[in-house]
């Protein structure tokens, strides 16, 4: 190989081609961090020298290169470089046909202006990547001297050397363009650098925009915006374009070719219309596999997992969040011993000292097998909170799907049921009868009955009583020791007489004169009827309620044998009679003038009664009505004091003068209470005492009239009180309830019942003592008479005897209706009752 033959001013040339390399390098090293974007003269300019840099970097061009270079390397040397990666080529713009170097003075000064001219160019640009740019411009000046192959080789090693990590991404970054590779966004990114070498950076081609991308650039043509289509129905155009131009309506065919389109065309149903263009929109495979997923109720997305498992960012150690909840400083009883620890810790220790809780406590091994036949397997004990609930009653035969007939109601039987209230039916449900167990229908009131079990379950007080276990050889030994009913002979046990009325009517109350020959009915007909006792003649009668029929609701004798006078209450009035056509004419008188005095006695000075005392007609008074009081309201009671001078009513709604009392020797009434406590029911006065007995609907008051003070109220624990009566001793008083309870109160005991009863079926009407035998009853409207004996013992240590005796049953229950009132006969074992069903009845002993 030739040595190069330089010009005499090469070595000059050099040294000024190095100092302004280092010159450039200093600019370059200032201005990399201010890289501006590249102006499109500029990238224009850069591209013819880019295709001429890649024409010499390319391998075909490398024997060309060595035949040109003259000798400068032989091509023993570039054969060995063939394995090595490509070193970049010398741009050789002075080359000569011959190949030899042209070094003149011209041609250096014109290097120097042109380098000149691009200092401030090449200043934007990192200097690494203008030096080998430079590289053919620094070999022109090279010369022969024999340190020429040795910067020959430093140039080689330097452009064979890779590329650092900051000039890879300032070459792969295109922030950080190249002033020269203007090509370099036109060509594929993975292509090596013209001034880089080293790995290939993979990098994706450049996002085209479209359909599905963000930054779509599809226009709708139809720029109308949100204006309705309707609008455009009668113009031939359906809108605008982005140019003011009007868009024609398409044609649109009629439904015959919609028909025909969707036969001869398969895929017409893919496609939807655009009502902005009035077009039919084909739909692609993607939106079609969305519309079927999402008619599936299915995610559209084909990767999305809905069981995937769930990642945990904030739980796990070291996980969570210091937030200012959570990451406040500990307080101060963290350190401190707990006072409530130490008495837990205590109570524990207690119980471990006492033998309650053995710790260490041995286990007991289970079998592992359950024996059938061992006693084992028991049931423990509940806890001292636990309480059964009550058992429902077992099924009888008459809940059957296949009663036996008489169980089964007839006509009468299912009508009175129907009838009757729903608390007064013995059972629920009507009995019916079905051939198998597979026909019955479905328990209509099944799901009320278990919701009213769930409330008594619910709501109702249970109380378990621990009672101790009796050594009962004989269970007679549990009844009480009672007197056979032989031996408590005489009480009434058969109907004797019947005092009928006529039609049927109902008879509402009744009394017995005293000497007990007489007996006064009174009914709704508003007729008062005095029969004879003993034979059950009608011996007088009376029409109070001549015009509108009064009912008449209490009667009661006059307790004073010297006078026959009866006293009947009608609606807001109360009558004094005198049956004078079947009693002595010296009884008659004696009774006239008893009564009759007082419309002559003179009182003392101005009262103010609280009724009106008037005479009665002359006719009235050939007939034995005597007198007319007039009272407010509708007395519903009326009640003679033992010595027959004073008689007391009970209006329910006259408010506070519901309860009046009133002189017969003086014409007085006079109200005792301002104000009444309640709707009062029944009064009855003390048979010894000057006292009072007031009931309202719950309670029983005992007033003294003479002190005018409340002495005690007794508690029966009823619903609505009915009737009342007190014994002859005056210290016990028997209380009936319309909710079927007959109460027994000691007076002397306590103001709670001593003694309930609950024997009847229905609301009880009337209850009395005998005055004469120890007997007392219990009417109902179950048509029922019961008798009970009661023995009251002077001794106050020793409780009442009450012995039930008998059953009088003869009354019909008419409208739900039995025996409304009864009445002891003054000198006999006997009573006397009506009822609704039109008939009086005697019972005898």
């Amino acid at each position: 190989m030739k040595p190069l033959q330089p010009k005499a001013s090469s070595d000059q040339n050099i040294n000024s081609a190095n100092k302004s390399s280092k010159s450039r390098k200093r600019k370059s090293s200032n201005n990399y961090q201010s890289i501006k974007p590249i102006p499109d003269s500029q990238v224009e300019s850069k591209e013819k020298t880019d295709e001429k840099n890649d024409g010499l970097l390319r391998g075909n061009n490398l024997n060309q290169t060595k035949e040109t270079s003259n000798g400068l390397i032989d091509g023993q040397s570039f054969q060995d470089f063939d394995d090595e990666d490509p070193i970049p080529e010398i741009s050789l713009s002075d080359q000569e046909e011959n190949g030899n170097f042209v070094g003149s003075d011209n041609q250096v000064q014109e290097e120097e202006e042109e380098e000149e001219e691009d200092d401030d160019d090449e200043s934007e640009y990192p200097s690494d990547d203008v030096d080998d740019a430079e590289l053919g411009s620094l070999l022109d000046d090279s010369t022969d001297d024999d340190d020429s192959p040795q910067e020959l080789d430093t140039l080689i090693a330097r452009s064979s050397s890779k590329p650092i990590e900051v000039d890879s991404k300032i070459a792969s970054d295109p922030t950080f363009i190249p002033k020269k590779d203007t090509g370099f966004m036109s060509r594929a990114r993975s292509k090596p650098s013209a001034f880089v070498q080293g790995v290939k950076i993979n990098v994706w081609d450049d996002i085209e925009p479209g359909y599905g991308s963000e930054s779509s650039t599809e226009e709708v043509s139809n720029r109308i915006g949100n204006i309705p289509a309707h609008f455009y129905d009668d113009m031939p155009h359906i809108g605008y374009d982005i140019n003011g131009q009007k868009i024609l309506r398409p044609a649109k065919g009629d439904e015959l070719d919609k028909f025909l389109a969707g036969i001869e065309d398969p895929s017409s149903w893919t496609s939807v219309q655009d009502k902005l263009l009035q077009k039919d929109v084909k739909l692609t495979d993607e939106e079609l596999e969305i519309i079927h997923k999402l008619a599936k109720a299915e995610n559209p997305d084909a990767e999305f997992d809905p069981y995937e498992p769930t990642v945990e960012f904030f739980t796990g150690k070291d996980k969570q969040m210091n937030m200012p909840l959570s990451g406040k400083p500990e307080p101060k009883r963290r350190f401190i011993p707990s006072k409530w620890e130490h008495k837990k810790v205590m109570k524990i220790v207690r119980a471990i000292r006492q033998g309650r809780i053995v710790p260490n406590k041995p286990k007991v091994e289970k079998p592992q097998f359950y024996g059938i036949w061992s006693s084992e397997d028991q049931p423990r004990a509940m806890g001292p909170m636990y309480m059964p609930a009550p058992k429902l009653k077992l099924p009888s035969h008459i809940e059957s799907y296949n009663p036996p007939a008489e169980y089964l109601f007839d006509e009468d039987e299912r009508k009175a049921w129907e009838q009757a209230d729903p608390s007064d039916r013995k059972i629920d449900f009507i009995p019916a009868k079905h051939p198998s167990l597979r026909l019955v229908p479905a328990y209509s009131d099944f799901v009320q009955q278990r919701f009213d079990r769930c409330l008594d379950l619910y709501l109702a007080p249970r109380m378990l009583r621990r009672r101790p276990k009796l050594d009962i050889s004989d269970p007679s030994e549990l009844l009480p020791k009672l007197p056979s009913p032989k031996d408590l002979r005489p009480f009434p046990s058969v109907c004797a007489i019947k005092y009928i009325h006529e039609n049927g009517t109902r008879i509402r109350t009744l009394s017995i004169d005293p000497s007990g020959m007489w007996v006064a009915t009174g009914s709704d007909d508003g007729q008062v009827r005095v029969w004879e006792c003993k034979v059950g003649r009608c011996a007088f009668k009376w029409n109070l309620g001549i015009n509108d029929s009064k009912p008449v609701y209490s009667l009661e004798w006059c307790p004073d044998p010297r006078k026959c006078l009866l006293s009947a209450v009608v609606s807001g009035t109360i009558y004094l009679l005198c049956p004078l056509g079947v009693i002595s004419p010296a009884l008659a008188e004696d009774t006239i003038n008893a009564v009759h005095m007082g419309f002559t006695t003179a009182t003392d000075g101005p009262t103010v009664s609280a009724a009106k005392w008037a005479r009665a007609a002359q006719a009235d008074r050939d007939r034995g009505v005597l007198v007319e009081v007039a009272v407010p309201g509708v007395p519903k009671q009326v009640t003679w004091h033992k010595r027959g001078d004073y008689f007391a009513s009970v209006a329910p709604d006259a408010g506070s003068q519901s309860v009046l009392i009133h002189q017969l020797s003086r014409h007085q009434t006079q109200s005792p209470f301002r104000k009444s406590k309640g709707t009062i029911q029944k009064v009855a006065f003390h048979p010894i005492k000057p006292y009072l007995f007031v009931a309202t609907q719950q309670y029983i008051r005992l007033y003294d009239l003479m002190a005018q003070t409340l002495i005690k109220t007794l508690q029966p624990g009823v619903r609505w009180i009915s009737s009342l009566d007190v014994h002859p001793m005056g210290d016990n008083v028997i209380v009936g309830s319309y909710d079927k309870r007959l109460v027994w109160h000691d007076m002397d005991l306590s103001e709670r019942p001593f003694k309930t009863l609950r024997y009847h079926e229905k609301a009880i009407r009337s209850v009395a003592f005998s005055t004469k035998f120890p007997l007392f009853f219990s009417a109902s409207d179950d048509g029922t008479i019961q008798i009970f004996h009661s023995t009251v013992y002077s001794d106050l240590m020793m409780n009442p005897l009450i012995v039930p005796l008998k059953v009088l049953k003869g009354h019909v229950v008419t409208n739900s209706l039995g025996v409304l009132e009864a009445k002891w006969h003054p000198t006999e074992p006997w009573v006397v009752s009506v009822g609704a069903d039109g008939v009086g009845r005697l019972w005898c002993a």
